[in-house]
């Protein structure tokens, strides 16, 4: 008998299906719902009680289910991992179009913010229910709050696993792990699938925070704390030459920090020890508008530079411009300025450097950058190499996604190719 999903269902005795997935996310219940709906039976096992709470609380609520990048084209460039080109095959077979197509089918109405971010219009909780709906359909049967106690390899039968839990002992012929990562552990997350990848012979990326706010050391001593609250575009890079990686979004100011869409995107590739550079005024040369504009201007240097930068927000350049190199010539007349001075602080807000001391780690973090290393699974299938049917999808695995649906697409394409496979066994 099929259990509520959003209920702890507990089983007497030990159960055969022929596919067992632990984790019951996004990529776990597309899983489900495509082997079910394939003709096999399926069992979604979960420690939590209450299922899908990171899609829950996506894109502020609303869920940003996918990208319009992602549309069946080279989709590696998205991606962080030390094999970025795994994703190649996945993201092709199942794309954004192939996703929207379901949410249309369920009713569910959505826009695109920017960038090709799809994002619901009502509620996330709308891609819950249609996930909840295609497992129905599929005739999945539900496990949640249902710890894991053990998993191991048999030969009983046709089934090649044991996976002992708080609702019994499952056999199963394939296991899918789509457990995530580390990222909020307040929703749930842990390292269980890591600990069963490296039970079968897998090694793991070193796990670390991505898409995840930023700090630096003497924040407050430096005064930066003041301007907590200002956002404004920015252009953002870390690394040099080929190694280089440069976003244009929105930066914001913290109390403790750096956030917004800017630095998330750019964690994902920081290393600690790498400075960030950082444009306040994307499209000013500022230490060349100021040094050629200067000549019989009668307007004060601050005056000056909200003209030459309008996008920046007062309240920053007037702290730009107490800084200890610049106070002493914000209020003088612009053209008896040093050029000097002028290409000095041009250059700073062209090029602020600035070195991370950390992030806010896992607990803030969106997604985990690292994870089971790829090249032990097949691109294809999702199937591990180590071990006959057993599959990873979605974040448990080395690839981590840039802000903006990317990670999602993942999820739901992974999952589509481990189903398939296993369908077509």
């Amino acid at each position: 008998m099929q259990a509520a999903p959003n209920t702890p269902h507990k089983a007497a005795s030990a159960s055969y299906f022929d596919t067992v997935i632990i984790g019951a996310g996004a990529a776990g219940m597309m899983c489900a719902a495509r082997i079910g709906q394939g003709g096999k039976s399926v069992a979604l096992l979960d420690h939590a009680v209450k299922i899908g709470e990171k899609i829950r609380i996506s894109g502020g609520g609303r869920c940003n289910f996918t990208n319009r990048n992602l549309d069946g084209g080279d989709g590696s460039p998205y991606f962080v991992s030390q094999q970025p080109r795994f994703v190649r095959h996945a993201l092709s077979r199942y794309t954004s179009r192939d996703f929207i197509a379901l949410v249309e089918q369920h009713g569910i109405a959505y826009h695109e913010k920017h960038k090709g971010q799809m994002f619901c219009n009502g509620s996330a909780t709308e891609i819950i229910a249609m996930l909840n709906q295609e497992c129905a359909k599929g005739r999945v049967q539900w496990h949640t709050g249902c710890p894991i106690k053990a998993v191991s390899a048999v030969q009983t039968g046709i089934a090649r696993f044991a996976i002992e839990s708080g609702s019994g002992v499952f056999h199963c012929r394939n296991l899918v792990v789509a457990t995530g990562g580390l990222a909020a552990p307040a929703i749930g997350a842990t390292p269980f699938g890591y600990e069963l990848a490296k039970q079968f012979g897998h090694s793991i990326v070193p796990p670390e925070a991505a898409l995840v706010p930023l700090r630096f050391e003497h924040w407050a001593q430096h005064g930066y704390h003041t301007l907590s609250g200002i956002a404004l575009p920015v252009r953002i890079s870390t690394g040099e030459g080929k190694g280089k990686t440069t976003f244009d979004e929105d930066l914001l100011f913290r109390h403790k920090g750096l956030s917004g869409p800017a630095i998330l995107q750019i964690s994902s590739y920081w290393q600690p020890g790498r400075l960030l550079h950082i444009d306040l005024c994307l499209h000013t040369d500022v230490a060349q508008a100021l040094c050629e504009g200067k000549t019989g201007r009668k307007i004060q240097l601050n005056t000056a530079l909200k003209q030459l930068c309008p996008e920046l927000p007062e309240r920053l350049l007037d702290f730009w411009l107490a800084q200890e190199a610049f106070a002493p010539y914000a209020a003088q007349k612009w053209a008896d300025i040093p050029n000097a001075v002028l290409q000095q602080l041009g250059g700073s807000l062209n090029d602020w450097a600035l070195l991370p001391s950390g992030s806010d780690g896992h607990k803030k973090a969106e997604v985990t950058r690292g994870g089971v290393n790829v090249k032990e699974i097949e691109a294809k299938t999702m199937q591990s190499k180590r071990q006959p049917g057993l599959y990873f999808i979605g974040e448990v695995m080395d690839i981590t996604g840039w802000l903006g649906g990317y990670n999602f697409q993942w999820a739901w394409a992974s999952a589509v190719c481990a189903a398939e496979a296993v369908c077509a066994e």
